[in-house]
């Protein structure tokens, strides 16, 4: 992608994706779906949608869930107040629209007060749970939900979202931590907590009616209802421990799909939901009988090689191997799209709990050091070459709210500067240079992106030795902060997607940023500066979007003085579907196809 200005309203990133959308001739698409609508002729109903990938998901709770592949399938089998639309229009696409609420609160429909602090939501009639027999899903459900958020066990990974704006969550949020600093958790212990603590701001009004209750007007808070972590809970999951091993294998169902199989790094299957009713969801359908998902291959060039033969339709979490890119963009193969980035992906975080070498990466010159030494370049080859992906010189990556274009680690060409590293090294008191543990998913392009770096560090004097984890488990293990302050890694290559586009500030610097030490957190090294905590405070109260800008900017700012991560691409994202799927349409925020949206033709088993 072309750099782009700065972005000061929510419309103009929009506008610049539906711009995005028009370069159809070099296979670029909107960030919905194709330029060209993908539906073709009546839908078909059977088969099974086959997925092949690596790794496995890293939760199955709604709560906890935060790796964009198993949001794919998420959507299937969890339903939220709102969601985002699979949509070819790419500025419907960004429009937040009713899933389980009967409509969008607004001041005319008495669904938000005049001082924008009340939201009522009302919940549409026949949203059922698999259970036996079926249960209609209540507001109670979804207070249940909100409690679960901040369990000590597996929460959420973007917390901030919801202490920030409503009432009486944070100080509940943080009571729950408190009351499990000694205690163990047990499914009794947490289940009990949550039953005799309430939320001021989450109150269930009657069975299909739920008011929220903000601290301050919040223009994205739909948004913030519209993200998975907001999923309504059925009363069953007070037996579980969030996410346990018993909990994956008795998830409950409100969506057209239920899981019927979960073998650990093998298999996840779904089939048919015969609770879910077309009529009580305007969002999805249930086209294909079953969605099967197969793990333990890791080579993508043998998982393009499935699709293309027809034994496989998707990539469960696999990319496009980059040689194929220049032979399938030339083809024109209706199955291959390259869809817009405004993403950091993939960047370099530090572990700044990490006592390793004398706390090396709580040294600012050391961050310092390795941001000079990185090539974005070489990484940018990894992923197609810079006719696919712009290096990456800011935190908030272009066609997001507070982008603005500046390099304070500049390098000739973006290939490097291994001199200017050594000379930081050496001020730091690493002369002779210094050994880090480099964490990386086993899978995909990520071997190659931790080999380039590990080669750029060397050429000024870090050795890296590699901690490998598999693709399912790599975040888990990121977010579980007992490992970054037990120095079990020193640096690792994440990547982030926003949550949502528009009047996204919130969704990029609260989740990676803000203080939080939690289990869950996408803060993976536990950075914690106030003036950073400040002025996020100061962006998401602005009064209005030119003065957020201004303020996630300067935010951007602080945390590259600071030194906490290395940008080092925005990545355009290559999908590819087999020939038998139909009405491909694009979920932005999750790098797939609406699996609850696409039909297969022929719908072989």
């Amino acid at each position: 992608m072309a750099n782009r200005r700065h972005l000061t309203i929510a419309g103009m990133a929009a506008a610049m994706l539906l711009a995005t959308a028009c370069q159809t001739d070099s296979g670029v698409a909107g960030p919905s779906g194709s330029a060209t609508p993908e539906r073709a002729g009546k839908p078909t109903s059977g088969g099974t949608l086959r997925l092949v990938g690596g790794g496995d998901v890293d939760h199955l709770d709604p709560t906890s869930t935060y790796y964009t592949v198993t949001n794919g399938i998420l959507r299937a089998y969890a339903r939220q107040l709102f969601t985002l639309p699979a949509s070819n229009d790419a500025k419907k696409a960004l429009e937040v629209i009713p899933d389980v609420a009967t409509e969008i609160p607004t001041t005319a429909n008495g669904g938000l007060s005049a001082d924008q602090l009340t939201y009522t939501v009302k919940l549409r009639p026949g949203v059922q749970w698999d259970t036996n027999p079926p249960r209609q899903v209540t507001a109670q459900d979804f207070v249940r939900g909100f409690k679960r958020i901040c369990n000590p066990v597996a929460g959420s990974g973007a917390p901030g979202y919801y202490t920030s704006t409503i009432k009486g969550m944070a100080g509940y949020c943080a009571d729950y931590a408190k009351a499990f600093t000694s205690a163990k958790p047990t499914p009794q212990g947490l289940a009990d907590f949550q039953n005799s603590h309430e939320i001021e701001g989450v109150k269930a009004k009657d069975d299909l009616t739920i008011v929220f209750t903000l601290t301050r007007p919040a223009s994205d808070f739909l948004n913030i209802l519209a993200l998975n972590f907001a999923s309504a809970a059925p009363q069953e999951y007070d037996r579980y421990a969030p996410d346990d091993a018993r909990f994956r294998q008795n998830v409950i169902s409100n969506g057209p799909y239920k899981i019927t199989k979960y073998v650990a790094t093998k298999e996840i299957r779904l089939e048919r939901n015969p609770a879910w009713k077309q009529e009580a969801d305007p969002v999805r359908h249930q086209y294909v009988d079953a969605i099967e998902v197969k793990e333990s291959v890791t080579e993508p060039d043998s998982v393009q090689q499935q699709l293309e033969a027809g034994t496989a339709d998707l990539s469960w979490d696999l990319p496009v191997p980059t040689a194929q890119l220049p032979r399938l963009t030339s083809s024109g193969d209706p199955n291959f799209k390259i869809f817009p980035g405004a993403v950091t992906n993939p960047y370099l975080v530090f572990n700044l709990q990490s006592g390793n070498e004398n706390g090396a990466m709580g040294k600012l010159k050391v961050r310092q050091a390795i941001e000079y030494a990185i090539s974005k370049t070489a990484i940018n080859k990894i992923y197609g070459g810079k006719e696919l992906n712009t290096p990456l010189h800011t935190v908030i990556p272009p066609g997001n709210i507070g982008y603005q274009e500046y390099d304070p680690y500049p390098t000739p060409g973006d290939n490097g500067d291994p001199a200017k590293c050594k000379a930081l090294l050496a001020e730091a008191g690493y002369p002779n240079g210094l050994t880090l543990t480099g964490a990386f998913r086993n899978a995909g392009n990520h071997p190659a992106v931790y080999q380039s770096y590990s080669a750029d560090l060397k050429k000024c004097g870090i050795t890296v030795k590699g901690l490998p984890i598999r693709q399912g488990d790599f975040y888990a293990y990121l977010q579980t902060p007992s490992n970054a302050k037990a120095s079990k890694w020193d640096i690792s290559a994440p990547g982030w997607i926003p949550d949502w586009y528009g009047n996204n500030g919130r969704a990029i610097i609260q989740p990676l940023f803000q203080t939080n030490c939690s289990p869950g957190t996408s803060n993976y090294g536990c950075y914690s500066n106030p003036k950073v905590d400040d002025l996020i405070k100061q962006a998401l109260t602005a009064s209005d979007q030119a003065t957020a800008a201004g303020l996630w900017h300067q935010v951007d700012q602080q945390v590259l003085a600071d030194a906490v991560i290395v940008p080092f691409q925005n990545q355009n994202y290559p999908i590819y579907h087999s020939k038998r799927v139909k009405n491909a349409l694009y979920l932005t925020a999750f790098q797939f196809y609406d699996v609850t949206n696409l039909w297969l033709d022929p719908p072989t088993p």
